[in-house]
Protein backbone atom coordinates (compact mmCIF):
# COMPACT_ATOMS: atom_id res chain seq x y z
CA UNK A 1 0.00 0.00 0.00
CA UNK A 2 1.40 3.14 -0.85
CA UNK A 3 1.91 5.96 1.41
CA UNK A 4 -1.32 8.16 1.75
CA UNK A 5 0.68 11.64 0.48
CA UNK A 6 2.21 10.39 -2.14
CA UNK A 7 -1.01 9.15 -3.56
CA UNK A 8 -2.64 12.49 -3.38
CA UNK A 9 0.53 13.86 -4.79
CA UNK A 10 0.46 11.90 -7.40
CA UNK A 11 -3.26 11.72 -8.16
CA UNK A 12 -4.30 15.10 -7.45
CA UNK A 13 -1.16 17.69 -7.07
CA UNK A 14 -3.31 20.26 -7.86
CA UNK A 15 -6.16 19.73 -5.05
CA UNK A 16 -2.67 18.99 -2.54
CA UNK A 17 -1.52 22.22 -3.22
CA UNK A 18 -4.44 24.09 -3.18
CA UNK A 19 -5.04 22.57 0.33
CA UNK A 20 -1.18 23.69 1.05
CA UNK A 21 -1.75 27.15 0.35
CA UNK A 22 -5.06 27.01 1.78
CA UNK A 23 -3.32 25.80 5.52
CA UNK A 24 -0.57 27.87 5.28
CA UNK A 25 -3.05 31.49 4.55
CA UNK A 26 -5.22 30.37 7.18
CA UNK A 27 -2.17 29.68 9.78
CA UNK A 28 -0.52 33.43 8.81
CA UNK A 29 -4.10 34.81 9.44
CA UNK A 30 -4.38 32.74 12.50
CA UNK A 31 -0.87 33.76 14.41
CA UNK A 32 -1.44 37.41 12.82
CA UNK A 33 -4.80 37.45 14.93
CA UNK A 34 -3.49 35.82 18.20
CA UNK A 35 -0.53 38.46 18.12
CA UNK A 36 -2.77 41.50 17.98
CA UNK A 37 -5.39 40.00 20.49
CA UNK A 38 -1.50 39.50 22.89
CA UNK A 39 -0.70 42.99 21.76
CA UNK A 40 -4.11 44.93 22.85
CA UNK A 41 -5.03 42.61 25.87
CA UNK A 42 -1.95 43.99 27.84
CA UNK A 43 -3.05 46.92 29.72
CA UNK A 44 0.36 49.19 29.03
CA UNK A 45 -1.25 49.91 25.44
CA UNK A 46 -4.58 50.88 26.20
CA UNK A 47 -4.70 55.11 26.63
CA UNK A 48 -1.08 55.25 25.31
CA UNK A 49 -0.19 58.82 25.69
CA UNK A 50 -0.85 60.30 22.27
CA UNK A 51 3.00 60.41 20.29
CA UNK A 52 4.05 61.57 16.50
CA UNK A 53 4.82 58.05 15.59
CA UNK A 54 0.97 56.82 16.53
CA UNK A 55 -1.05 56.06 13.49
CA UNK A 56 -5.12 57.49 13.79
CA UNK A 57 -5.99 54.00 13.64
CA UNK A 58 -3.35 52.89 16.43
CA UNK A 59 -4.80 56.01 18.96
CA UNK A 60 -8.14 54.63 18.50
CA UNK A 61 -7.48 51.27 19.06
CA UNK A 62 -5.73 52.11 21.92
CA UNK A 63 -8.27 54.70 23.34
CA UNK A 64 -10.95 52.81 22.00
CA UNK A 65 -12.96 55.00 20.05
CA UNK A 66 -14.22 54.22 16.53
CA UNK A 67 -11.72 55.56 13.76
CA UNK A 68 -14.82 57.47 12.38
CA UNK A 69 -14.03 60.17 15.52
CA UNK A 70 -9.95 60.90 14.97
CA UNK A 71 -10.93 60.84 10.82
CA UNK A 72 -13.38 63.58 11.01
CA UNK A 73 -11.88 65.44 13.54
CA UNK A 74 -8.62 65.47 11.21
CA UNK A 75 -11.36 66.33 8.12
CA UNK A 76 -8.68 63.25 6.43
CA UNK A 77 -9.65 61.65 3.43
CA UNK A 78 -10.03 58.13 3.24
CA UNK A 79 -6.91 57.40 1.04
CA UNK A 80 -4.52 58.77 4.04
CA UNK A 81 -5.15 55.39 5.79
CA UNK A 82 -1.42 54.95 7.76
CA UNK A 83 -0.08 58.37 7.58
CA UNK A 84 1.64 58.96 11.33
CA UNK A 85 0.68 61.93 13.20
CA UNK A 86 3.59 63.87 12.07
CA UNK A 87 2.95 63.05 7.93
CA UNK A 88 -0.39 64.23 8.59
CA UNK A 89 0.77 67.62 10.49
CA UNK A 90 2.55 67.86 7.64
CA UNK A 91 0.15 67.66 5.13
CA UNK A 92 -2.18 69.77 7.24
CA UNK A 93 0.17 72.14 7.49
CA UNK A 94 -0.26 72.36 11.33
CA UNK A 95 2.38 71.30 14.12
CA UNK A 96 2.33 67.68 15.53
CA UNK A 97 1.60 69.04 19.01
CA UNK A 98 -2.01 70.68 17.31
CA UNK A 99 -2.84 67.69 15.40
CA UNK A 100 -2.32 65.82 18.78
CA UNK A 101 -4.27 68.23 20.65
CA UNK A 102 -7.09 67.87 18.37
CA UNK A 103 -7.17 64.13 18.69
CA UNK A 104 -7.33 64.17 22.25
CA UNK A 105 -10.67 67.13 22.18
CA UNK A 106 -12.12 64.34 19.93
CA UNK A 107 -11.35 61.97 22.11
CA UNK A 108 -12.43 64.05 24.93
CA UNK A 109 -15.79 64.54 23.34
CA UNK A 110 -16.52 61.02 22.11
CA UNK A 111 -16.01 60.11 25.80
CA UNK A 112 -18.56 62.49 27.05
CA UNK A 113 -21.14 61.35 24.40
CA UNK A 114 -20.78 57.53 24.58
CA UNK A 115 -19.96 54.99 26.94
CA UNK A 116 -16.76 53.25 26.99
CA UNK A 117 -16.51 50.17 24.73
CA UNK A 118 -13.72 48.21 26.60
CA UNK A 119 -14.53 46.67 30.44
Amino acid sequence: MRPVLRTLWNDHKAFLAGFVLALAVMLFFGVRSVMFWLYWSDPAHHEEPIAIWMTPGYVAQSWDVPIPVIRDALDMPPETRRMTIRALAEELGLPPEEVMRQIEDAIAMHRATEPARRP
